[in-house]
């Protein structure tokens, strides 16, 4: 038996502290993958709703009108479903909808693993009041692809007085 201090580890302490961590891993992974869909969804909601309050205000500032529409290129309302994107208009000509003159505020760009139901029309548009130009609320639904039974769904819905409301749903 040698009386020198050891240096280093030992094959075997290596080779424990590699499988302690394997599977301290292999444990918190899959709820790791619940957070990281969570905060997604949290992100994309926060989106919409920062998109929806710039055209509010900018419909009251330029006392003209705007509005927001699902679009997949950022320069017209082309989109059929609101995961692929979504752009804040200017309605300069104030006929409610968005036209060649419009000017273009925000687009942002959709997500492949997200899924949107509007259950109305694909535009919401903000009179000079800041109010929907709709006489009823407009709801946008959002979710992940893999939802599973966890409570990632988010409704959007935008009431006739322009206010913006965020129900956390349990997906269906």
């Amino acid at each position: 038996m040698s009386l020198r201090p050891s240096k280093g580890f030992t094959l075997v302490e290596l080779m424990t502290a590699v499988a302690v961590i394997a599977i301290l891993s292999a444990i918190a992974f899959p709820s790791f993958q619940g957070v990281l869909r969570s905060n997604r969804m949290a992100a994309t909601s926060n989106q919409l709703i920062a998109s929806l309050s710039l055209a509010r205000s900018e419909a009251v500032k330029n006392t003209r009108g705007a509005g927001v529409c699902a679009s997949t290129s950022g320069t017209s309302c082309d989109g059929a479903d609101w995961a692929q994107g979504w752009m804040v208009w200017s309605d300069l000509n104030r006929n409610g909808t968005f036209d060649s003159g419009d000017a273009v505020l925000r687009y942002t760009e959709g997500r492949t693993d997200l899924i949107a139901t509007p259950n109305q029309s694909l535009s919401i548009g903000f009179d000079a009041r800041g109010r929907n130009r709709a006489s009823e609320a407009r709801d946008i639904t959002l979710r992940p692809d893999s939802c599973g039974s966890q409570p990632l769904q988010r409704r959007l819905t935008v009431s006739p007085t322009g206010q913006v409301r965020l129900n956390k749903e349990t997906c269906a």
